[in-house]
């Protein structure tokens, strides 16, 4: 195997958002094994003018750090809620809910996990940041 891999987070990932009729407002770009990544999980995300995600998530172990390329938004993070914009890192502990909310220039942003275990460690929760 390599010592590196080089790809192109748009062009070289498969967008994920169409498989669970998300898109277009959403588009999810996992890397991690496009990457052949072995620790770390990486994604890009983006969320389209006053999308919010459609569910919030935990982890079972894996911290993420969430950091905002482009645009501005709001992060629910358990009770509180967090205001992003451009160039903003938030770290997320592994056992806090969360869920990304877009201003209305929407949200583009990058997700990187570690550790990365054998399985996919994210519990689900559909509908869980409501007005």
């Amino acid at each position: 195997m390599s010592s590196f891999t080089k790809l192109n987070l748009r062009d070289d990932v498969e967008d994920q958002a169409p498989k669970f009729g998300l898109s277009p407002d959403l588009e999810a770009r996992f890397a991690r094994d496009p990457l052949r990544s072995e620790v770390t999980g990486l994604s890009y995300q983006r969320l389209a003018p006053g999308m919010r995600m459609p569910f919030g998530h935990t982890h079972a172990t894996q911290e993420e750090i969430y950091v905002v390329l482009e645009g501005a938004g709001r992060a629910k993070l358990d009770e509180e809620i967090v205001e992003l914009e451009a160039l903003d890192a938030l770290r997320v502990a592994p056992e806090t809910m969360r869920a990304l909310e877009a201003g209305p220039e929407g949200l583009q942003f990058v997700v990187f996990g570690a550790p990365r275990g054998d399985r996919n460690d994210a519990e689900m929760a559909a509908g869980w940041w409501s007005d």
